[in-house]
């Protein structure tokens, strides 16, 4: 481990049991829900559902919605790399819609925290409908904690 990076993962947190714990909140709302993970990474899910559908007649979700899973699917990334829950606020994160997603099709969020500082996580991701090599949207972004991360 470097001097300000903490670079060796800890396993403690296992986001199926976060989102399995179905917590009222707008992730819970929207739907989402974990589909994988690893040491650094999380997949999340956010189903198709008409409600949220922001053009009737294209019937292609909101960007709204996929922004949020995407700001879950990161933070989740974090705390899989910390292997613990910590607090923590979205400093920043920019996402690039590359095409709308297709109408009926589930949303697939894959976050990746890929540095953390004392205070500063660093994240990167995309979302796709089924297709990765297809994404919807890349992500980028950073996060900063309540107290520290370490």
């Amino acid at each position: 481990m470097s001097g300000d990076d903490n670079t060796a993962p800890a396993r403690g947190f296992d986001p199926r049991l976060f989102f399995n714990a179905r917590f009222a909140g707008h992730g819970s709302q929207l739907g989402i829900s974990h589909r994988a993970h690893g040491d650094d990474w999380a997949e999340l899910v956010l189903p198709y559902a008409d409600a949220l559908i922001g053009d009737p007649a294209s019937g292609v979700l909101a960007s709204g919605p996929i922004l949020a899973l995407m700001d879950m699917a990161t933070s989740v990334a974090v705390w899989r790399r910390l292997g613990t829950f910590a607090p923590h606020a979205t400093l920043d994160l920019r996402i690039d819609y590359l095409r709308p997603g297709r109408p009926g099709e589930a949303v697939i969020g894959h976050g990746e925290c890929y540095r953390i500082t004392r205070s500063i996580a660093f994240v990167r991701g995309q979302a796709h409908d089924g297709d990765p090599d297809d994404p919807l949207a890349h992500v980028a972004g950073t996060f900063m904690a309540a107290d520290r991360y370490w």
